[in-house]
C-alpha cells in the first residue's frame, strides 16, 4: 500500500502536534497508511522513522513541542543527503510526504518536490514570517504567551516606577512585539519593520514620562541590538531605572490554544487532499480565514499585505 510520511523541522510551535493528529486522521480517513519520520531531514536521510495510528496520536492536540521530535539538518543541505532521503522513501514505498515547519524547511520541501518527491508543506512557526498565510501553527498560541509574561513584568515595573525592555522572538519579523502592543501590553516597540534608534526610544519614553507614566514597556525583536547597550543608553540620557527581560525559549512551549488547534486540523486534512489529489509541490495558508495553498516553487512571489496599518500604531502608541 501507497504511504505517506510526515516530519517536523525546524524550530517546534505550539500545534504541531495537532497537525501530525490531523495527518494521520485523514490519512486513514482515505485508506492510506502513514509514518512519521523522527529528527526532522535527519530522520528522513538515515530512515528513522514508525508507523502512525489513530490510537497513538489521539491524545497529542494538547501537547506543546512535537512528539516526532525536530532537529535542523546539515547533511539534508548537501545534494548528497537529499538524494538519499529520496532513496529513503522510494526504498519503503512512501509515496507522499508532508512536512511541518518554517521557512528553512520549505525550502527543503521545494528541493524535494524538484527532485519529483510528492510533497505538501505546512506552515509550523511562532514567527509568523511565511508572508503567503496570515498566520502560521503556533503564532497565537506564543503571542499568548508573550501577553502573559509581559503582564506579570508590568506588574513589577509599576510597583517600582521602572523602565522594562522586553525582548520577543521573531526574528525577522516583528509581529509578535506588534501584535502584542496592538493587544495593550506595550508602550514603545521597535521591529525589524519598524525599527527605532536608541534616541527615537529615548524620545517616545520622554514623552510618555512627561504626560505622567513613570513606568514603560519598550518591546522589541530579537537580534535587533546589544539589549545591555541599549539598557545603560536610556539609564544615562533620561536618568531612570531600566531593566531588561529575554523572555526566551519560554515562547516555544506550552499547550497550543484552540485556534492554533484548529488551524492545524484544517491544514493537516488539506495536505493530504491536496496529496491525494496529485497536487504535489503546494504550500497550505489560511488568508482572509479561508485555507488556501500555493505553490512552493513561486512561494516569494505568492505574497500578502501582512504589514500592520501605520496609522493604527501611531494612534494607539503615540
Amino acid at each position: 500500500m501507497n504511504k505517506i510520511g510526515i516530519l517536523t523541522s525546524g524550530g517546534d510551535a505550539p500545534g504541531m502536534n495537532a497537525a501530525i493528529r490531523a495527518v494521520v486522521k485523514a490519512a486513514e480517513h482515505y485508506g492510506r497508511s502513514i509514518v512519521g519520520f523522527q529528527n526532522g531531514y535527519e530522520g528522513l536521510i538515515n530512515g528513522d522513522f514508525y508507523d502512525l495510528t489513530y490510537e497513538k496520536v489521539e491524545d497529542i492536540a494538547s501537547k506543546g513541542g512535537t512528539i516526532l521530535k525536530t532537529s535542523r539538518s546539515a547533511a539534508f543541505i548537501t545534494e548528497e543527503g537529499r538524494q538519499q532521503a529520496v532513496h529513503t522513501l522510494k526504498e519503503n514505498n512512501i509515496n507522499n510526504l508532508i512536512i511541518v515547519g518554517g521557512e528553512g524547511s520549505f525550502k527543503g520541501a521545494q528541493k524535494l518536490h524538484q527532485l519529483g518527491v510528492s510533497v505538501a508543506a505546512i506552515p509550523g512557526t511562532i514567527d509568523n514570517d511565511l508572508t503567503y498565510t496570515d498566520y502560521s501553527i503556533g503564532f497565537d498560541t506564543t503571542l499568548n504567551t508573550v501577553l502573559d509574561c509581559v503582564r506579570k513584568i508590568k506588574d513589577s515595573g509599576y510597583s517600582h516606577n521602572k523602565t522594562t525592555i522586553v525582548e520577543v522572538m521573531g526574528r525577522y519579523c516583528g509581529d509578535l512585539a506588534v501584535y502584542s502592543a496592538l493587544a495593550g501590553e506595550g508602550e514603545i516597540i521597535s521591529t525589524p519593520e519598524y525599527k527605532l534608534t536608541f534616541d527615537e526610544i529615548c524620545h517616545q519614553l520622554e514623552k510618555k514620562i512627561q504626560k505622567g507614566k513613570s513606568d514603560n514597556l519598550i518591546l522589541v525583536t530579537e537580534r535587533m541590538y546589544d539589549l545591555q547597550e541599549l539598557q545603560h543608553y536610556i539609564q544615562e540620557k533620561m536618568q531612570v531605572s531600566a531593566r531588561t527581560t529575554v523572555l526566551g525559549f519560554i515562547q516555544r512551549g506550552g499547550e497550543p490554544s484552540a485556534f492554533d488547534r484548529v488551524l492545524a486540523a484544517k491544514m493537516g486534512v488539506e495536505a493530504v487532499s491536496l496529496l491525494l489529489n496529485g497536487q504535489s509541490g503546494a504550500a497550505v495558508g489560511i488568508r482572509n480565514n479561508r485555507i488556501i495553498h500555493v505553490s512552493l516553487d513561486e512561494l516569494e512571489e505568492q505574497t500578502a499585505d501582512k504589514s500592520v496599518n501605520e496609522s493604527l500604531l501611531r494612534v494607539l502608541l503615540p
